[in-house]
């Protein structure tokens, strides 16, 4: 494998629907409002995706592949594309697949960068993400967030799995 591969080393929790007040207190505070939908899969990518994101009023488009090396570490390809690719890409879209919609709060804690998914399907849980610098590194999840389970190992936790099939269990 190149060493030069853009890596995404993350871990990822299932949560429970947080205080949205706490999180815009916390230092970096952000939202963003995403809309993504798969692709049907592709050269041997598991995450073929197209991503609407409007922050502050500005909205970007992007299509990202992605390939898992581990649970923990992907392969990320990222292009920028224009709204037109995107609304086309759109269309075309897995048929069996609904796109997904949520609004990610980004926060810092303890000098670690969190995004926090609040998906229109859920009004109980959301999922907290957190990239790291190497899949060993220790992490300390802030006491405002209450951790139902990890999920990384999940793949029914995916946005792509998602998009097929909501997960719907009590938690």
């Amino acid at each position: 494998m190149s060493k030069n591969l853009p890596l995404e080393i993350e871990r990822k929790f299932l949560i429970k629907m947080p205080d949205i007040s706490v999180l815009q207190q916390q230092p970096l505070y952000m939202h963003i409002d995403i809309e993504q939908a798969y692709l049907p899969q592709n050269e041997g990518y598991s995450g073929m995706r197209v991503r609407k994101s409007t922050l502050n009023g500005k909205t970007s488009y992007k299509k990202t592949y992605k390939k898992s090396i581990t649970s923990v570490t992907r392969i990320e390809l990222e292009d920028d594309i224009s709204e037109q690719t995107y609304k086309d890409m759109v269309f075309n879209a897995d048929p069996d697949s609904t796109p997904i919609k949520k609004v990610r709060h980004c926060f810092m804690y303890k000098d670690q960068l969190f995004e926090l998914d609040v998906y229109t399907f859920w009004d109980d849980r959301a999922t907290l993400e957190l990239e790291l610098d190497n899949e060993n590194q220790e992490i300390e999840i802030p006491p405002f967030i209450d951790v139902i389970k990890e999920i990384t190992d999940d793949e029914r936790y995916s946005n792509r799995a998602l998009s097929y099939s909501v997960i719907t269990e009590d938690i």
